[in-house]
């Protein structure tokens, strides 16, 4: 596997460099049934491939094994996003990410949705200028501008913000693939119903099924965040981590302490109680920011799959008025060839009798005539059996005028 040519970065803690000298470097092996490969990007944005098992991952980002195994893609768990002590675990459909107070670690880098999140990443990861890294020199920061504000979020906000972006970007664009795809063959299944055109629009349909279903775990779990202060306070590790290192110093940088994996709850309320961190109202703003307007674009792509449902299910109705139409006209064809095989029935009971080997006068000489007669009133008592049903049946409103 192709790996990047970038040493490892330099890292703050022993810790830290201990576990990265168990990691195997990437290798040009065979992938095999699980892909072993992560990238790990700094804060500078230098990303590395790393060839790593779960033990070292785990010994890398100090997460608990329950929290890896969300991101192993032979699992199938839905997407989730979960904010510990010390990282960020997200498994959104192709991303499965970890994310701490300085790295960003993804899954399979590889991968052909995943290397454009990569690159985002790289561009996006990095400070603008050194003056933007104090946390408490504003004056400069406005100066930078609108970018510049942006560059001023935690480094995992700013992770989190390319990730959610990529995510609804890669939904909102299968959304456009479905689109383009469905509402031609629906026009075309109203206008000529065949069994191709129907199993056309059945696997369309189930595709669309699919899609709506992964829109709205994302959309349900943005929508949870943005439900709870308290959920979205735990994805600031870098305030969580300079609070645990110094709650009273005015330390510029935010210091990442590995301790133990936390393995209580999701959300740590008991660690808030305490009272040793002061949260003031506009704590989660900047996240509350960013998760309203990703919310916003995965909500529109849910409502195009809403409209594209909606689209299916008048199409569905037509062709059934359709069929019930064609039911119709069929039926009103049973009845005419019902009513005639009646009258010929009865036109048929004449000539059986006189079949009959009986005799009679009819058949002397001198009668001949009778049987031109008797033909003509059979067929003139038929003919009219046959149009007072028709009638009826038109006058009863069974069949059309």
């Amino acid at each position: 596997m192709p790996s990047f040519s970038h040493p490892l970065p330099h890292f703050h803690h022993m810790a830290l460099s201990a576990s990265l000298l168990q990691l195997q470097p990437s290798s040009l092996k065979k992938k095999t049934a699980v892909s072993r490969s992560w990238v790990l990007l700094d804060h500078h944005g230098k990303p590395t491939v790393l060839d790593a098992d779960k033990h070292a991952i785990m010994r890398l980002v100090k997460i608990h094994a329950r929290d890896l195994r969300i991101l192993d893609p032979l699992l199938s768990y839905p997407s989730t996003i979960l904010g510990r002590d010390k990282v960020i675990v997200l498994n959104l459909e192709h991303i499965k990410a970890i994310i701490t107070a300085d790295e960003v670690l993804l899954r399979d880098p590889t991968d052909d949705d995943v290397v454009p999140i990569v690159e985002e990443l790289r561009r996006r990861l990095p400070k603008v200028s050194a003056s933007g890294e104090g946390r408490g020199e504003e004056e400069t920061c406005a100066q930078d501008g609108e970018g510049g504000d942006e560059n001023e979020f935690p480094f995992e906000i700013r992770a989190l913000e390319v990730l959610f972006e990529a995510i609804c970007s890669f939904l909102d664009a299968r959304t456009r693939e479905l689109e383009t795809a469905a509402y031609p063959a629906l026009d075309e299944l109203t206008s000529k119903i065949s069994s191709r055109n129907l199993d056309r629009v059945r696997k369309l349909k189930c595709a669309m099924t699919r899609l709506t279903s992964r829109v709205q775990k994302i959309r349900d779990e943005l929508e949870n965040l943005l439900d709870d202060d308290d959920d979205m306070a735990d994805l600031y590790l870098s305030r969580k981590s300079t609070v645990s290192s110094s709650p009273t110093s005015s330390s510029d940088a935010p210091k990442w302490l590995y301790g133990s994996p936390n393995t209580g709850s999701r959300i740590h309320k008991s660690s808030r109680a305490s009272g040793t961190t002061v949260h003031r109202d506009d704590d989660v703003e900047e996240l509350e920011m960013l998760l309203e307007a990703n919310f916003m674009q995965i909500d529109g792509t849910l409502n195009k799959l809403a409209t594209l449902r909606e689209y299916i299910d008048d199409t569905e109705d037509y062709i059934n008025i359709q069929l019930d139409n064609h039911r119709n006209q069929l039926i009103q064809l049973e009845l005419f060839i019902s009513a005639g095989t009646v009258c010929m029935s009865l036109y048929s009971l004449v000539a059986a009798i006189f079949g009959m080997n009986i005799p009679y006068t009819w058949k002397s000489p001198g009668h001949e005539h009778v049987f031109k007669w008797v033909v003509i009133f059979a067929g003139m008592v038929c003919a009219s059996l046959f149009l007072s049903i028709v009638s009826y049946a038109r006058r009863k409103g069974l069949v059309g005028s």
